[in-house]
């Protein structure tokens, strides 16, 4: 029975967890407090965005059958930001909608409705446009982002209802154990508050790499998923899911079958997204670093967004 046990988790994935929450506490506690400041927060901030791509795997059922033990083992909060039970709740929808980049039925969509777009002031519409670009995302892409996701779950714990209890509920675990995690670093760590804040934010922008190009919108709901056929060291810590429809195809295989996957079905999966690849993270920059991939208001008519 033990040895059935042992042969389903994972143990890549469960690896890969602890040597990330390791470098974190070496950086924070360990030794790794004496290096540079600039150097720190580039660290950390690697660090921080592998620990979102491992909860990204936990989000999808990894390494274990059993979700109480994944989540175990991304409970303590290095991300900081985001509750994971909102996180896993607003991305399995993300995967469950039939209607991907839609403003109304994907939670995880950047664009707007075109009549909310409408409704905005010509400063917020530039800052906006902005973000579409691949040097807005990393430079402003976070705090929009954070602001969007708090704001969003603000009016859902004003109702009163069971969906919001269960958003009130994911916040209070997140900000207790966040607390406790911000009292222990006060407390045991010579690292300065700037630099957490600092490794923060460039974690998540190199995250947002990831998810500048991940979907456009498309007629075709197979037309809407990219992928980035990129091995370098950007692939590897997004955990191949630059693989992005072969990600959507089969949402739970783990991380490290994902490219072998890909191999496989590659002329299926390019045919299936019409195309929507590009070669490397480097083709994506030089294409969108100061460009934008698209408008921020959805292009399609939609019968709620007169």
């Amino acid at each position: 029975m033990i040895r059935k046990l042992a042969q389903e988790i994972e143990w890549p994935t469960v690896a890969l967890i602890l040597a990330c929450y390791a470098a974190w506490f070496w950086l924070t506690l360990g030794s790794g407090q004496g290096l540079a400041a600039p150097l720190w927060v580039v660290a950390t901030g690697l660090v921080t965005t592998l620990y979102w791509s491992l909860t990204h795997e936990v989000v999808h059922g990894h390494p274990t059958r059993n979700a109480c033990a994944n989540a175990a083992l991304v409970f303590i909060p290095i991300g900081w930001i985001f509750p994971f039970g909102r996180f896993r709740d607003t991305h399995l929808a993300h995967h469950a909608t039939g209607e991907l980049t839609d403003p109304f039925d994907d939670p995880e969509s950047w664009y707007l409705a075109r009549s909310r777009w409408k409704e905005l002031s010509r400063p917020l519409q530039a800052v906006l446009s902005f973000n579409n670009t691949l040097a807005g995302r990393l430079l402003i892409g976070p705090a929009v982002s954070t602001l969007r996701f708090v704001s969003s779950d603000v009016r859902l714990v004003s109702k009163r209802d069971a969906p919001a209890r269960r958003v009130r509920r994911c916040w209070w675990l997140h900000l207790l154990s966040a607390g406790a995690l911000a009292l222990s670093m006060a407390r045991w760590s010579a690292i300065p508050f700037w630099q957490f804040a600092a490794a923060t934010y460039l974690g998540f922008s190199i995250l947002l790499i990831r998810t500048f190009a991940e979907h456009q919108a498309a007629k075709g709901e197979g037309e809407r998923t990219v992928v980035i056929e990129d091995r370098g060291p950007l692939a590897w810590l997004f955990l191949f899911n630059n693989l992005h429809a072969a990600h959507h195809h089969r949402p739970g295989l783990a991380w490290y079958r994902l490219p072998a996957f890909y191999q496989r079905h590659r002329e299926v999966l390019l045919t299936g997204n019409d195309g929507y690849a590009y070669p490397s993270y480097f083709a994506l920059m030089r294409r969108h670093f100061l460009k934008a991939k698209e408008p921020v208001a959805h292009p399609f008519t939609r019968r709620r967004d007169v």
